[in-house]
């Protein structure tokens, strides 16, 4: 009778224990999802690989085009091929054993995966833009491109950095219409690199140490 008393009180106790009020439930979803925005800042590592490969390759191509007088600057992203491989792989990898995927995760996963297919579809599409009127317009069109996933990002992870930073995209686009001379029209993309990329991946990194 007395182990069935202790056990009887035991189990009142474990049901009172994992009986959450309204508030204790909230505050413990609210906990969860901080979790999930704080593993997911990670620690910046591919927004610095790309922002320093096009800040270094968009410098490169405008001394090719405005010093050089090369031709086929646009040549200078090739860069980029083993970059995009580099980057399969290494998502590959950080998500093939993930100890937790959230809605989160999937959401922003698959913002980058449209920003990866749209710089592709560009890619294919210079060949057919660099002649004639629509050659000055590419500059523009990268700029906006390359807002859009550093800002939705910023909004789902709510950092500050990577929403201003894909705002200065759009603004740096719309600046760079006022500027008749396609080669500095360059010159925004690496100034685009250092404020939406580089700044929020070195914030990303530091704020992922702290943690």
């Amino acid at each position: 009778m007395i182990q069935v008393a202790l056990l009887s009180r035991k189990k009142n106790n474990m049901e009172n224990d994992t009986n959450f009020s309204p508030q204790q439930s909230l505050q413990l979803i609210e906990s969860m999802i901080n979790r999930a925005k704080d593993k997911y800042a990670e620690d910046g590592f591919m927004y610095l690989v790309w922002g320093w490969l096009v800040f270094g390759g968009s410098l490169m191509q405008f001394l090719l085009l405005h010093t050089f007088h090369y031709p086929k600057h646009y040549l200078i992203w090739l860069i980029t091929i083993p970059a995009f491989i580099y980057q399969f792989f290494y998502m590959r990898k950080k998500y093939e054993h993930p100890k937790v995927v959230t809605y989160t995760d999937s959401i922003i996963g698959y913002v980058w995966i449209t920003f990866a297919v749209v710089m592709l579809l560009l890619g294919f599409l210079v060949g057919f833009l660099t002649t004639g009127e629509y050659y000055t317009h590419i500059i523009h069109i990268l700029l906006a491109v390359y807002g859009m996933p550093v800002f939705l990002t910023g909004v789902i992870v709510r950092f500050k950095p990577l929403i201003y930073g894909g705002i200065a995209c759009w603004i740096f686009c719309v600046a760079s219409t006022f500027v008749t001379n396609y080669d500095y029209q360059f010159l925004f993309i690496p100034a685009a690199m250092l404020i939406a990329w580089i700044i929020p991946g070195y914030s990303l990194r530091a704020k992922y140490k702290s943690q």
